[in-house]
């Protein structure tokens, strides 16, 4: 096949190209410029998409001998993932702007175009397996290496996408492709996986969104409200620094009574208010999602399991399917999940589909 090898710079992406190639595949190397201002973007060990990563990308692909183009995608990044990002925590939600990345970014703007140029398919180095079904549909799985599975930020993907995707380094685990790395003479063998969020140069999310929000109503400060005594315990200048779960940073001037520590329950971004309590009052044992996105035949009812969180845990779980709502019932309740995350529906490996948390229902609430 002619095949778009989507090249970050990194040792996975250079792997999964160099493996495309030895498939027997005419492979082309390509790196997404996804910054307007790539000095702004992070750099070295914590970066990702910066003009540095470009550079060794394009080393690789010399490495590797294939042709090597830098695709300009930075007007698309910023509408679909940047702007979306800042749109969700201005509203109280927790976005995950890779998952976005890879559902508008990834594998919609990157393989509409390399279809429109006469390419099959799109090569990453994402771990994941895909695999076909007894029915002829491309199902994705699990990696093999768990603790590499990248499934969860892929679960965005419908079966056009997943017919046209490869994912070469799914049945190897991360030491295996560094030493593979090395063997082939790719100078990125030891570089460190980038991690955290691309566009926020120094890490500090809230510090960041601060800056680009600044007062934007409904987002200003507010109190922070203790759930048990529905008193104030301190105030904060923006929702966006907080996050469903949050320990650290809450800055509270009033000790708990049970000398316990508070989490935040709930961010209501209109009246500014902020809800914190004890960590039991964080488990929940139904989600209710929206939008909603099918690897393959849209299920109605799937007993499986969910992964609510990127590094999460998988939670034993009921999902029924009513046209775009998709409601989860929990038989391993969770603890801090936000709406805005996505849950990812699995049949044992394999990924069904996913969706994006709009409501929560405490487990303290059951029926």
């Amino acid at each position: 096949m002619k095949v778009v090898a989507a090249m970050s710079g990194g040792v996975d992406s250079a792997v999964a190209a160099a493996r495309a190639v030895e498939a027997g595949h005419d492979v082309t190397g390509v790196h997404l410029a996804l910054s307007r201002n790539p000095a702004s973007y992070r750099s070295g060990a914590r970066g990702c998409c910066t003009i540095e990563d470009s550079n060794d990308a394009r080393r690789a692909a010399d490495v590797i001998g294939i042709p090597f183009y830098v695709w300009d995608l930075s007007d698309r990044f910023h509408e679909d993932v940047v702007e979306d990002f800042m749109d969700e925590y201005a509203a109280g939600r927790t976005p995950n702007p890779c998952l976005r990345c890879n559902e508008k970014i990834k594998f919609a703007a990157v393989l509409d175009r390399a279809l429109a140029l006469g390419f099959d398919a799109v090569a990453t180095g994402h771990y994941a397996r895909l695999r076909t079904g007894a029915d002829g549909l491309i199902e994705m799985h699990r990696a093999a290496d768990h603790a590499k599975d990248q499934s969860y930020v892929l679960g965005v993907l419908d079966q056009q996408q997943l017919r046209h995707s490869l994912f070469p380094l799914g049945d190897t685990d991360k030491p295996a492709v560094r030493r593979e790395a090395e063997a082939r003479g790719l100078l990125v063998a030891d570089k460190p996986d980038s991690h955290d969020i691309c566009f926020v140069a120094d890490g500090d999310n809230a510090g960041w969104l601060r800056e680009k929000l600044g007062d934007r109503a409904p987002n200003h400060g507010g109190d922070i409200v203790d759930v048990t005594t529905g008193e104030a315990v301190g105030s904060h200048t923006g929702t966006y620094g907080f996050t469903i779960g949050q320990r650290r940073g809450l800055r509270l001037g009033v000790p708990a009574a049970d000398g316990k520590p508070r989490f935040v329950l709930d961010i209501e971004p209109v009246s500014g208010t902020v809800t914190v309590g004890p960590r039991e009052r964080l488990a929940v044992d139904h989600v209710s999602g929206t939008r909603p996105r099918w690897c393959g035949t849209v299920p109605e009812r799937v007993e499986g399991t969910v992964q609510l969180r990127a590094h999460g845990a998988e939670h034993r779980a009921v999902v029924v399917v009513s046209g775009d709502r998709v409601e989860i019932d929990l038989l391993d309740p969770a603890e801090g999940i936000a709406p805005g995350q996505a849950a990812v529906i699995y049949d044992g490996t394999r990924v069904v589909g996913s969706a994006t948390i709009a409501a929560t229902r405490r487990a303290e609430a059951r029926a």
